[in-house]
């Protein structure tokens, strides 16, 4: 077990998850006994003389726009940042910018300041899964056999499909052309001489030990899709497509991509002379799909999204049509269930490398990505797969390699959505300075957008200094907009820095972020 390597790291670092309150007392405890650095260098004077470039937007009025500026010393760069996050004027910042040329601190607002991430919480999850696996590291997703298989090409019993916290095992073919990940899997058991199938399609997500949803996301995301359930043993990101489509005196059911042995309730009514329909579609506690309502008899088909609620029997009834589609029999439904010692391994299916996973997850922002990875973080040590070790895993990682005091990240899941998230200013910078030094470091900055350029920060500081210049990711929700990398100076010094923001003024301070960083961009120490 991982648990009393991972708890000697403090005394104060609970296995258990904890409260906000519970976790700030726990901060304290831990900052009492962790040496203070010396301080470092007074600042020196700077002049106070400075250019302003104005920047103006077609959306808002010129008045209320947020000026990047051209400071020369951090007594303005000071002034100047300090009337930026002003400008948002309800709510609480965690600010904090480092040269990593120099190690000085250019500017600090409520640094050590416990505050919700949101999506910047993706850059601790990179860090810890490459850490641990590297760059080059992949998911193997198994298909086992349990029982004899006869000479017959008859398997006497089941196959388990066994989940090993792959983000990207899809229903769709490779970017190269290989096949979909079900279709290669049902080949490979085909070739093994699997013929007929007498038992079930089974779906083993013992990897991971959570439910399918975080702790702290809130009810209202669990039908978008930027919420979907977690499991080791995760198919389409958990999302199927229904198409219905009217078929003489009955509605006619498919899905995409292809499953097969999943219950279904099919109460849809065909409605005559019409061309409309009105459909609802749910997952019941047990898997079973029951779709409902009515379709116009003169209607076309129409499609819906499901965010699935059982992802074992998704992921175990796409398998089963992959087979079918193969020419395999399989007499028996899907469930889930945990694959047996005794089973043996017939087939696999590798994930792209690490590296690859992590650049679509930070530009996407991917909250599935980064729930799955933070659970393979702990699984990779031997520890069940869940968010509670991926918390006490990071921690360590933090407080061993970055210097990051153990309570300044408190991760309740991987992606940043969990309203139980907090992170410092502070936490992140010393993070992005370890990542720098990292082996993999390049991977990471890599992956972050790029301002003007590339995905998040696609629209955001074009036509300016950051443009081609700051890497960063992003983050927001309702209450949060926070922005977490790099940036290189007019002076080139490399800076490395965090905004935090929560409160309502989320547009206001998004806006006084991207100034920031045009500020940051355009900044001379002399």
């Amino acid at each position: 077990m991982i648990f009393p390597v991972l708890l000697a790291v403090s005394a104060s670092l609970h296995a258990a998850l904890v409260s906000p309150p519970q976790y700030a007392a726990a901060r304290a405890t831990v900052s009492a006994a962790t040496p203070k650095k010396p301080a470092g260098p007074k600042k020196k004077p700077v002049q106070q003389q400075k250019k302003i470039t104005r920047l103006t937007s077609a959306k808002t009025p010129a008045a209320a726009t947020i000026h990047s500026t051209m400071p020369r010393g951090r007594a303005e760069l000071t002034d100047d940042l300090s009337s930026m996050i002003g400008r948002a004027k309800t709510g609480q910042w965690g600010v904090l910018v480092v040269s990593l040329s120099t190690g000085d601190t250019l500017f600090a607002t409520n640094p050590d300041q416990q505050l919700l991430p949101a999506s910047t919480m993706k850059l601790f999850t990179s860090s810890l899964a490459l850490d641990r696996f590297g760059a080059d590291g992949k998911f193997e997703t198994t298909v086992l056999r349990a029982g004899s298989l006869g000479s017959d090409g008859v398997l006497h019993g089941d196959l388990f499909l066994r989940g090993a916290g792959d983000p990207t095992l899809t229903g769709r073919l490779a970017e190269d052309g290989a096949a979909a990940p079900m279709d290669a899997l049902a080949r490979q058991i085909a070739a093994a001489g699997v013929k007929h199938v007498t038992g079930d399609v089974v779906g083993d997500a013992s990897a991971f030990l959570d439910g399918h949803v975080p702790e702290g996301w809130r009810t209202r995301y669990l039908q978008a899709s930027y919420a979907a359930r977690v499991s080791a043993l995760s198919f389409n990101e958990n999302k199927m497509t229904i198409v219905v489509r009217p078929s003489g005196g009955h509605a006619e059911l498919s899905f995409q991509p292809p499953v097969s042995g999943i219950p279904i309730s099919n109460a849809v009514k065909i409605t005559p002379s019409s061309t409309g329909a009105r459909i609802g579609v749910r997952q019941d506690s047990a898997g079973r799909l029951v779709v409902a309502g009515w379709i116009g008899a003169q209607s076309g088909q129409h499609s819906y999204q499901v965010m699935v609620e059982g992802p074992e029997l998704f992921a175990a009834g796409a398998l089963r049509a992959a087979l079918i589609a193969q020419g395999v029999t399989v007499d028996g439904p899907v469930r889930t269930g945990t694959s047996p010692r005794e089973a043996v391994a017939i087939a696999t299916f590798d994930s792209p490398p690490l590296q690859e996973i992590i650049t679509q997850m930070n530009g996407e922002s991917n909250n599935h990505f980064a729930e799955l990875l933070f659970r393979d973080a702990a699984s990779s040590v031997g520890a069940p797969g869940s968010a509670e070790n991926g918390n006490i895993l990071l921690r360590r990682f933090l407080y061993e390699k970055a210097d990051v005091t153990p309570t300044a990240v408190f991760a309740a899941d991987g992606s940043g959505l969990s309203t139980l998230d907090r992170v410092t200013a502070r936490a992140m910078v010393k993070l992005l300075g370890y990542v720098r030094k990292a082996p993999w470091g390049p991977v990471l900055e890599s992956s972050l957008p790029v301002a003007g350029e590339t995905e998040t920060l696609k629209h955001r500081m074009r036509a300016t200094a950051a443009m081609g210049n700051l890497h960063a990711k992003t983050g927001t929700t309702n209450d949060v907009a926070s922005l977490g990398g790099y940036v290189t100076a007019k002076d080139g010094q490399q800076l490395a820095f965090s905004f935090i923001y929560n409160g309502k003024d989320r547009w206001r301070a998004k806006e006084a972020m991207d100034a920031m960083g045009v500020t940051l961009a355009s900044y001379s120490k002399e």
